[in-house]
């Protein structure tokens, strides 16, 4: 049976976000087809998509390698999120359907029961999963595609610290659940726009400690994506 390119994607993907392919390693497709258990046809498809989506840049005499991001190109991707975050909330009370909302009310009462419980090892993933189900709630792919991006790159180039006070985190999820239920726009734009600030206070750019070894997120300039600005 023939992988489809899209989860060799997904799997090199996560692998980059999650370390196992440093920055600046070479990805070779035998090696990569060895590790997934697949052929070099969607392991070629998967780079191109990783290339394009800024994770993979093609050198000279290199081929293939993981990118590099500068330091400012990683506080861009926060900027992006600040506009784009509250325009998705915003389209999610205009288009949000009544299984939007079950989601979303579901995973604010799973938060705030595992605050109450002092359990906080799932709250990021249910954080997650509300942001992917708000941004599901806009109803617009082009919106979509970019909100999911944007989490991977940032989860790729930032550590983020819990917050001090979780349960002020699920509340203001609570009363943005409220707003897009209401179909409030720009209720749900601002709050959305006071929980991005919140939570990019807490985010860290990752780099390594170990001697010898480079930092993670580079200080010079340097473009995430050749093949794209060639063009």
């Amino acid at each position: 049976m023939r992988i489809p390119a899209h989860s060799v994607c997904t799997a090199i993907r996560d692998d980059i976000v999650s370390g196992v392919f440093e920055r600046g390693s070479r990805l070779t497709e035998e090696v990569l087809a060895r590790r997934y258990g697949v052929s070099r046809v969607p392991v070629r498809e998967a780079l191109r998509t990783l290339e394009s989506e800024g994770f993979v840049v093609t050198r000279r005499h290199a081929g293939a390698c993981v990118a590099e991001p500068t330091e400012q190109e990683a506080a861009d991707l926060l900027d992006i999120r600040m506009l784009l975050e509250p325009l998705g909330a915003a389209r999610a009370a205009q288009r949000r359907t009544e299984a939007h909302l079950k989601v979303l009310r579901g995973l604010v009462r799973l938060g705030q029961e595992r605050v109450r419980r002092g359990e906080g090892e799932d709250l990021r993933s249910l954080g997650g999963w509300f942001h992917e189900t708000l941004a599901q709630a806009s109803g617009s792919p082009a919106l979509i595609a970019l909100l999911t991006q944007l989490r991977h790159k940032i989860a790729w180039m930032y550590a983020v610290e819990q917050p001090a006070r979780p349960a002020d985190s699920w509340a203001e999820h609570g009363a943005l659940v409220d707003a897009v239920a209401r179909r409030d726009a720009e209720r749900a734009r601002a709050l959305a726009t006071q929980h991005a600030e919140r939570a990019t206070a807490a985010h860290r750019l990752r780099r390594t400690d170990r001697p010898g070894d480079a930092a993670r997120v580079r200080t010079s300039q340097h473009p995430v994506n050749i093949a794209g600005a060639r063009h």
